[in-house]
């Protein structure tokens, strides 16, 4: 045997070896790099994405800072269209979220000082919106609790009592003594006696330190005493 046939014959297996990876290669290596982009473009994506969202939410909060100062100065009209402005343009940002209630609050102190009642259904409207997108947490509860004034306010008195026996010890105790009196007005409105007696009577016994208790009692005594 020649030593140019043995050379060929030690030369195959790595030529061999050589071969099968330049395969491995082509059917596997595009798919990796493949996935190696696809992760890279998601990560660039993502990073483009946060990005605008926090733009966004700086020009929803801004607007929506412009919106409450035109609330506390008693510019409901203004108000309202500015911070429906911001969550119909800024909707998925936290400011877009927030400007229901300002919206809410605003429809209703314009319902109270205008003798407007429609102005509560829509109220109504706002707050509920906010909550759908707002669960828990104590900007929830308070949204709430104007919720129940509103309800009360638009004659819905059944489902406001519902919502002021739920808020109950959500806040301080002077707040639950207010809720329960607000629960006992609802359900006195409603005929239901013997349920407004039973929330005087928690005012008295629960919450007797606070300042709703002496108009509880007087309330309770007046009860009490109706045929």
């Amino acid at each position: 045997m020649s030593l140019e046939s043995k050379t060929q014959r030690l030369a195959d297996p790595g030529a061999e070896l050589l071969d099968r990876a330049q395969g491995a290669w082509d059917r596997y290596g595009r798919i990796t790099l493949g996935v190696v982009g696809a992760v890279a473009l998601a990560a660039v994506l993502g990073f483009f994405f946060m990005r605008s969202r926090g733009t966004a939410e700086t020009q929803a909060a801004s607007k929506l800072a412009d919106a409450n100062m035109l609330f506390w100065q008693g510019q409901y009209d203004r108000a309202i269209d500015g911070a429906k402005q911001v969550y119909q343009q800024y909707g998925s940002t936290p400011s877009g979220a927030d400007a229901h209630r300002l919206a809410a609050d605003s429809h209703y102190w314009r319902g109270m000082l205008q003798s407007l009642p429609d102005e509560y259904k829509a109220a109504i409207k706002e707050y509920r919106d906010y909550l759908s997108r707002v669960k828990t947490g104590v900007l929830a509860d308070a949204a709430k609790r104007s919720l129940a004034y509103a309800l009360e306010s638009d004659g819905q008195n059944a489902e406001a009592a519902k919502l002021y026996d739920g808020l109950v010890g959500a806040f301080d105790r002077e707040s639950s003594a207010e809720f329960l009196c607000a629960s006992a007005r609802c359900n006195q409105a409603l005929k239901n006696k013997a349920e407004a007696i039973a929330r005087l009577q928690r005012v008295i016994d629960e919450f007797g330190d606070t300042s709703y208790a002496p108009s509880a009692r007087v309330r309770l005594a007046e009860l009490q005493n109706q045929s």
